[in-house]
């Protein structure tokens, strides 16, 4: 079996620092067995990687551009997740159960899903099933900073059996 962290390092990914709130809130908050994080912005080094509204045309972000905007996202949240594990617990004991995507659109544009695909593409690829999720992808106005994405996801954290004595 294959470890998230690999995983992520075959993808040429590492799971970054968590982002720092920009208001009142933690990035997570874990209880008991679920951790829920906060929306998770496309931020990289303590940057917003891009802003706008998502749509066709000039003046817009690309739908190909916000998918991999989404992906960072996702790799934030795994991030703030990974914050709320106990010693001993791992990525590979996180089972995601819900996905919700946020899009900043274009009045004409239509097409979150496909946008949100970016984030649950990248958990199938860190967690394998474990990834696999319920969804929402909802279509906004405007996010905070300007940001074109935002994703948000919950978690079960299930520590894997141990291993049997040889």
């Amino acid at each position: 079996m294959v470890a998230a962290l690999d995983r992520l390092e075959a993808l040429g990914l590492a799971l970054p620092d968590v982002v720092p709130p920009l208001a009142s809130y933690q990035p997570a908050v874990r209880a008991g067995d679920v951790v829920w994080t906060s929306g998770q912005l496309p931020m990289s080094g303590g940057s917003l990687v891009a802003a706008g509204t998502v749509g066709t045309g000039e003046g817009h972000v690309s739908p190909e551009d916000a998918v991999g905007l989404a992906r960072t996202c996702a790799l934030n949240a795994l991030a703030a997740v990974a914050s709320q594990l106990r010693e001993g617990e791992t990525l590979d004991d996180v089972r995601v159960v819900k996905v919700v995507g946020f899009v900043a659109s274009d009045p004409a544009f239509t097409g979150q899903p496909g946008v949100v695909n970016g984030a649950s593409e990248l958990l199938g690829e860190v967690l394998g099933d474990a990834g696999r999720h319920a969804r929402s992808a909802v279509g906004v106005a405007v996010l905070p900073l300007g940001a074109p994405v935002e994703v948000e996801l919950q978690a079960l954290v299930v520590p894997r059996a141990a291993a049997p004595a040889s």
